[in-house]
């Protein structure tokens, strides 16, 4: 009986140490199937967007795609591959509903988009550390200068709101004003167009968007930017990658650090807004 015993012992602590060193060949095996890997070997930096989102992501009057996530990533480019490493980011433009899929699918390496970091979203996708904050603000169309000066007064029949389809300002529309009704639109340049021309009293949006269109439709809207929401943005990147995460995330405190972040910001966050609506 004491042999079986021993035997149990000894083949257990086997498996044990045998598990161990599985583990470790598997850990080396996850680095090697990294991401980061990929890009290097290939040679190319492949980011996915939809560009809508001002002033994230956009396109100028000659069609290129432009913006503070374009920038960043150029930024991220030269951070893998070096000097002129900018020149090795591919911009792939997609339509937001399949942006997560077409990254599962590998079609792109990582989602630089303005993707508010949610938790049914973090169940498909990892974020890196949030590297923006926003808020859920308000365009409202002149003719309720007065009569609205926050989401409560839009919570009621016979009001009008428009947001993007399967966004926030959808999410936080339903919750906060569910008495009124909600148009939602597959852009949410069609969404504010629709308060701009009075066809709806309000459109919720990102803040720095919002900025954008309240810029732009100066003269028919203006905009209530006390935040309704609290939302941090990140970049997103395939379950099971810690390297690539790990590189990510102190991307992103170096680029913080050493103003870069803040040049960006300055750039499109206030002289764009600014460029806009000196073009009005």
């Amino acid at each position: 009986m004491k042999k079986f015993l021993l035997f149990g012992l000894v083949l257990t602590l086997f498996v044990f140490l045998a598990g161990g060193t599985a583990s470790a060949l598997s850990t080396e095996d996850i680095a090697k199937a990294s991401a980061l890997e990929e890009i290097l070997k290939r040679g190319e930096l492949r980011v996915g967007l939809e560009a809508g989102y001002q002033p994230f992501e956009m396109q100028d009057k000659k069609g290129n795609i432009v913006g503070f996530d374009v920038d960043m990533a150029y930024e991220l480019g030269k951070a893998i591959f070096g000097k002129g490493g900018e020149k090795k980011v591919k911009i792939i433009n997609t339509a937001w509903e399949g942006i997560i899929p077409a990254l599962m699918t590998h079609k792109f390496d990582i989602i630089m988009s303005g993707m508010t970091i949610l938790q049914s979203r973090n169940l498909k996708v990892n974020f890196c550390d949030p590297y923006y904050f926003i808020g859920q603000c308000l365009l409202v169309n002149k003719k309720n200068k007065g009569k609205i000066k926050s989401y409560k007064d839009l919570n009621k029949k016979g009001v009008i709101i428009t947001s993007k389809l399967g966004v926030t300002g959808q999410f936080t529309a339903e919750r906060l004003m569910p008495k009124a009704t909600l148009r939602l639109f597959k852009t949410e340049a069609e969404g504010a167009l629709q308060v701009a021309n009075g066809l709806a009293d309000a459109f919720i949006y990102d803040e720095p968007q919002v900025r954008v269109f309240a810029a732009k439709y100066k003269k028919t809207c203006f905009g209530i930017f006390e935040p309704l929401t609290y939302e941090p943005l990140g970049w997103a990147i395939r379950k099971g990658d810690p390297d690539f995460l790990n590189f990510l995330n102190n991307f992103l405190r170096q680029v913080r650090g050493d103003g870069r972040w803040e040049k960006l910001k300055q750039k499109w966050m206030v002289d764009y807004i600014e460029k806009v609506a000196r073009e009005q």
